[in-house]
């Protein structure tokens, strides 16, 4: 496992562990429920929350090597991936899903991996969707002049992440009994699970329709760890559309937790998963007594 004592991760001065937060919340103590937010968005300005856990151990790989990656044009894991990438030194390419961008105006997202020196190669869509087939890998690489590159898989997931995030689920021994995570690849949830002791459980709230992250976590922790580890479970009634949906009532959810609390609420994950714990409070899922954790993977870009 990556360590923050790492050679060149050592200079961005991470925050580790990352604080651990009691909120009162009535909407969770009517239900003798206790709400405790692992502030994983405090780690480092710029490698913020699960991109830190997920990116260092994928840097340490790379050993100098450019680095290529995947995400669509908002995407959080390039935006992370481009600042670490200026910060240590290391070239940077983002492979980015839609040709049809390459020819448009950069939103803010890709403006601000451009200014981190990320190189941004767009590929068509139906490209994209098969750039797991190493026959397919090898002919974008190729494509963006990048084929001695280390490879990092969209939203940062693979062995190396899984076995960073490991140290989440350890930092959080004792302190709850159950530890929830917005998902996107699944790659936090299977390090978080696998790290929690004996007794305590993770539960994952996916933030993209399909319902096929129990089959990715379990191949994450198979290719991490040999096999499925730790307790966890996968809650997919709270994507609120799919990947980037944020609906008047998340948003309006999410402002008056922010107003309740004084903590900006990043929309696309943590609204989510606050959303889904408010809900599962209500129905009972959590006996009373019991202290929920949950992970704040990120804060509102800007």
């Amino acid at each position: 496992m990556t360590s923050p004592d790492t050679p060149g991760l050592a200079a961005l001065h991470p925050r580790l562990p990352s604080p651990l937060q009691e909120v009162v919340d009535g909407r969770f103590e009517r239900w003798g429920v206790r709400l405790l937010l692992k502030r994983d968005d405090l780690i480092h300005p710029k490698l913020i929350g699960n991109k830190w856990r997920k990116l260092a151990p994928n840097l340490t790989a790379a050993v100098g090597r450019t680095v290529v990656t995947f995400g669509g044009s908002w995407s959080n894991h390039l935006r992370a991936t481009a600042a670490a990438g200026r910060l240590l030194g290391i070239p940077t390419v983002g492979v980015v899903r839609g040709d049809e961008l390459a020819g448009r105006p950069l939103n803010p997202s890709l403006a601000r991996c451009t200014a981190d020196g990320m190189r941004l190669h767009f590929v068509d869509r139906a490209t994209y969707r098969r750039k797991s087939e190493p026959p397919v890998l090898a002919g974008v690489l190729r494509a963006a002049d990048a084929e001695e590159a280390y490879v990092v898989p969209e939203g940062g997931s693979n062995a190396e992440a899984v076995r960073g995030c490991r140290a989440l689920g350890a930092e959080l021994h004792g302190h709850a009994e159950a530890v929830a995570v917005a998902c996107g690849t699944g790659g936090t949830l299977a390090g978080l699970a696998s790290g929690l002791a004996p007794g305590q459980r993770a539960l994952g709230v996916p933030v993209l329709r399909g319902g096929f992250l129990t089959a990715e976590t379990e191949a994450l922790q198979r290719a991490a760890f040999g096999g499925r580890r730790g307790t966890w479970s996968l809650d997919d009634r709270f994507h609120f559309g799919g990947y980037a949906r944020v609906p008047a009532e998340l948003d309006t959810f999410a402002a008056d937790f922010e107003q309740r609390h004084g903590l900006p609420v990043e929309r696309l994950y943590v609204a989510k998963l606050l959303y889904g714990l408010v809900t599962l409070a209500g129905e009972g899922a959590f006996p009373r007594g019991t202290a929920v954790a949950a992970v704040v993977t990120g804060r509102p870009f800007s």
